[in-house]
Parts: structure tokens; sequence; C-alpha cells
């Protein structure tokens, strides 16, 4: 049973991590995704990583979607990057309030994500497929799971077409989220974003930094295996691929894979789904 897989990468800082994503890509491109999407660095600072590393792919005969995020900005500059990327052929945007930069106020013109979707529809009607973030697990920077809900609900409304959700090892936050933002009204596709398991240490580090949880269970195994990085990426697999398919089996609209710029454990869950 085939479904729409895409996948995530960031911007490579260096020319061996430029050369070495595009190796990734041409393995991942193998399971011919609907597209990928390229992130952004907090404060814009690598924004022309972000567009430069959007433009290869799109040589590369492969739909992206660039990263778009809204901090600091102004209305002048956010139509020129929309001007750029749009010459550049760019159909897919994910836009995004943006990290602050340590040390910043909320400057810039957009208080919320909501505010960029609404400019991009505005400026540019339908030309871009706009995909917003959603966070079953509620944002850590929500004042409430309520405020966060509605946070999303008003950014669908002002004009996303699907979302993609944080990650998740919890399944049952999903579904809940799903429906409960149905509810109020935010009926778009809400893709499920999953974070392959390949080091402990970076995953802890990870999660507690965007607000997805670990669960205990999880959490105990991988600290058992201590450096024992072999059974880390075993059992890792073995997680991820069970919730990729409790996940189709309910019918989600799509896979959105947090590579990490690494290929082999995403395409090893790819396989093992026989999504392939």
């Amino acid at each position: 049973m085939s479904m729409p897989i895409s996948f995530e990468f960031f911007p490579p800082k260096t020319p061996e991590g430029a050369a070495k994503l595009r190796v990734t890509r041409q393995a991942l491109y193998a399971f011919k995704p609907e597209f990928c999407s390229v992130t952004f660095g907090a404060g814009g600072s690598t924004q022309e990583g972000t567009f430069g590393t959007v433009g290869e792919i799109l040589q590369e005969g492969v739909d992206a979607a660039s990263h778009f995020s809204c901090v600091g900005a102004t209305k002048d500059t956010v139509r020129q990057q929309l001007a750029t990327l749009r010459a550049m052929g760019v159909k897919r945007l994910v836009a995004l309030r943006g990290d602050l930069p340590s040390g910043y106020g909320a400057g810039g013109e957009f208080h919320y994500a909501s505010d960029l979707v609404a400019f991009i529809r505005a400026e540019t009607g339908n030309a871009f497929h706009i995909e917003v973030a959603a966070y079953p697990e509620i944002h850590p920077q929500a004042k409430s799971a309520d405020a966060d809900l509605q946070a999303y609900v008003t950014k669908v409304k002002a004009g996303a077409n699907s979302a993609i959700t944080q990650y998740f090892f919890n399944a049952d936050a999903y579904f809940r989220f799903v429906d409960d933002s149905a509810k109020l009204g935010a009926d778009v596709p809400v893709v499920p974003g999953i974070m392959p398991i390949t080091s402990s240490t970076q995953l802890m580090r990870f999660s507690d930094a965007c607000g997805a949880e670990i669960p205990r269970w999880i959490r105990l195994r991988l600290q058992g295996y201590g450096d024992d990085t072999a059974s880390i990426k075993s059992f890792g697999l073995d997680v991820i691929t069970d919730l990729s398919e409790q996940l189709r089996t309910a019918g989600v609209p799509g896979i959105h894979f947090y590579t990490m710029n690494q290929a082999a454990a995403t395409s090893e869950i790819i396989q093992r789904l026989q999504l392939a």
C-alpha cells in the first residue's frame, strides 16, 4: 500500500556537508518523495543556504519546499523572498514563525505564523502550497494546550493547505490532535513527522528543546544500551517502524521523515514498511 512520503533536510554549513547531502538525497530519491523540505536557521542566518539547497533539489527534478520564517522580517523582505522563490520555481512553503535568536524581542512586522500565512496568500494567491507546523504534544512555548490548538486553527484558517507535525512517539497524541483541530474547523491534511532514532544523546537533547515527549520505556531502554550504537539503531528501527505502521494503518495522509541529512535509517524504515 503506497502513501506519499517526504523528507526534511537542513542546509549544510560546509562544502563537505553539501557533498554528503547530495549523496543522501540521491539515495532517498529512490523512494520517489512527493517533496523534500529544507529548514531555516534562527534569525534567517542560513537563508541563503536554505534557498541554495532548495535550488539544487529542484534541479535534481524533485519538488522542494522551502521553510519560510518571519522572525524579524518586514513585509518588504518577505515580498522579495517570495519573488525569489517563485522565480526559482518553488511551489511549496513551510510557513513558520521561526526561532527567536537569544536576546531577541518580538520584532518585525509578523508576530505569528498565521500573520505570515495570511500575507503570503494575500500577496501570491494560490502560487504556493503552504504547509504549517502542528504540535500534537503542544508547542514548548505555548501558554496552554488550548491556546496552542487555537493558534494552529488560526494558521489553518489564514490559508494553509496542510500541516506537518513535530515528531512524536505517541500515536494517540497525533490522533487526538487531528480530532480536536477538525472539531474547531481546521480540516486540512495533517501529515505526521517521523524522527528515526539513531543516537540516544542527540534524541534526548532535541526532544527536550522542541517539546517532543520520549516515553519513559523508550528513554530507559536507550539509556540501558549506553554506548552500544548497534543496539540503539536496531531498537530505534523497530520502534519507529511500528509507529509508522500504526499511523499508516489508521490512514494518515502521508509521512514526513526528519532525515537529519542521513539516508540509512529512513531508507530502512521505508523498506520495512514496503512503501518503496
